[in-house]
């Protein structure tokens, strides 16, 4: 039999100690020796808490090459810009980009956009100096994942530096070596941001999606497409549209940047249904498989279409919104619409004011129906909160990074909003689309979910960002419904 003496004191992930030895072993039914000795446990070192380190981007003075491209220069790689037309370009063999932080500084990470870096993967290798003259190899002969479309975390032994040398060894289809934009931090997971997922490894099923970012890689003059084969094979751009750690899917736009076409006066970071699903003999426009109307469309609208009415749920959390610019455009961001070919039954915004500690929510209905003016008639509606440039701070608003759901639904020509909180009443909001004019032959409907900037007058470096951990789409009649 065990003795009692062994079940004294027990440690289960926390110490447990025993106020007086010979008490445990009264407790344990053996009588009480006052001449006992009461033995107490040492107790281990209390082992600190691994420090946090706080993340810094260092300014790199200077990028240079020994046989410089007139047509693509070292000091590409560190003017801050990240289209694909501003870069670094070697084909020389063992090509070393020299990189000046101008003193020592401790160097835990580079984050680096490659040029196709979602296309084909880089052979690198990295060295540090303090005097540019003796180096240390401390990355040997690495790889860039080939998944990545904009800037990859390299992590490395943090160490002091003052010179970096990335060491360009070709690409696994020539020998070129390309890099459109460097960043030097002190810490190896550069603070966080970078997630080893992607997004189609989330749970979110993107290939009922296509997605507009503020770029122009293939010189349109217009904002770049992603299609829904390349979301659903992974694509992520650590700028624009990544996993994020908590296992949701970030989207980010800035104030400024290619807009999706010259009718648009703000830029976006968006998905737009596609219910083709990769079929690229289905056009995108128009009353066909890609689309769907309403259910008080004709029944010859309803056949070619690929569903109609529709539901959308989705399940996020606003990260970040404007703090500048004009009144009526501060905070203010959309996060999901139906879109018809060129009105909107709805638009659905969160808004936050500089002053306010939550947000409001609210959409706006824009009828086809025309004002003496020629204007469509636009009808908004609140639903927590205000909607006013000087609203007070909403009593049952949302907060940044507070996750909330909505769920748009269209029923025949009845549009239903709602917006759902943990441990919170849902707030719902009904609007008769009847007399809009949705209805009509040749009107055709689109989901889109993602952070549409309401505003183009802030200042450069501001941005609106929203994590995305659930997006569901569904119709009558569409196979692909969720």
């Amino acid at each position: 039999m065990r003795s009692c003496e062994s079940k004294r004191i027990r440690q289960l992930g926390t110490l447990v100690i025993a106020t007086s030895l010979a008490l445990a072993v009264t407790a344990c039914g053996g009588s009480r020796d006052d001449n006992a000795t009461a033995i107490m446990p040492s107790l281990p070192p209390e082992v600190a808490p691994p420090e946090q380190c706080s993340n810094q981007v260092y300014p790199i003075l200077s990028a240079s090459h020994d046989a410089e491209n007139l047509a693509y220069p070292a000091s590409n790689a560190i003017d801050g810009k990240t289209s694909s037309h501003s870069r670094w370009s070697s084909d020389d063999n063992n090509a070393a980009l020299t990189l000046d932080l101008g003193s020592s500084k401790t160097l835990g990470a580079l984050t680096i956009k490659w040029f196709e870096g979602d296309k084909r993967i880089a052979r690198f290798s990295v060295q540090t100096s303090s005097d540019n003259s003796n180096w240390s190899t401390v990355l040997s002969e690495a790889d860039s994942s080939g998944r990545h479309s904009g800037f990859e975390l390299v992590e490395i032994e943090p160490a002091p530096a003052r010179f970096i040398q990335i060491i360009g060894l070709g690409n696994n289809q020539n020998r070129n070596n390309a890099i459109v934009e460097v960043q030097a931090h002190r810490c190896q997971d550069a603070g966080g941001s970078y997630s080893e997922r992607y997004p189609n490894e989330l749970g979110i099923e993107l290939i009922d999606w296509y997605l507009s970012i503020p770029t122009d890689e293939d010189n349109s003059g217009t904002a770049d497409s992603i299609s829904e084969t390349d979301l659903a094979d992974g694509y992520t751009n650590s700028e624009f549209f990544h996993a994020s750690s908590d296992g949701g899917i970030v989207m980010r736009s800035p104030s400024y940047g290619f807009k999706t076409s010259a009718n648009t006066s703000y830029v976006r970071v968006e998905l737009r249904e596609m219910l083709r699903r990769g079929d690229l003999r289905i056009s995108t426009q128009g009353v066909n498989k890609n689309n769907w109307v309403f259910g008080s469309a004709s029944a010859q609208g309803k056949n070619n279409a690929a569903g109609f009415d529709g539901e959308l749920r989705v399940t996020m959390a606003v990260n970040q919104v404007t703090t500048t610019g004009e009144n009526y455009q501060i905070g203010r961001v959309i996060i999901g619409q139906i879109h018809a070919n060129d009105d909107e039954p709805v638009r659905l915004y969160y808004r936050k004011l500089p002053g306010n500690d939550r947000g409001a929510i609210y959409f706006a209905h824009e009828s086809r129906v025309k004002d003496s003016d020629g204007d469509n008639f636009e009808t908004y509606v609140d639903m927590i909160g205000s909607r006013s440039n000087t609203a007070a701070n909403p009593v049952e608003g949302i907060a940044l990074n507070e996750v909330f759901s909505y769920h748009i639904s269209v029923n025949v020509n009845l549009l239903t909003v709602t917006i759902s909180r943990e441990g919170k009443a849902d707030v719902v909001s009904h609007y008769d689309m009847s007399d809009s004019l949705y209805n009509e032959d040749g009107q055709y409907h689109y989901f889109k979910v993602g952070v549409y900037n309401g505003n183009n007058s802030s200042n450069p470096e501001e941005f609106v960002q929203a994590t995305f951990y659930n997006i569901k789409n569904s119709h009558i009649g569409y196979s692909g419904s969720e």
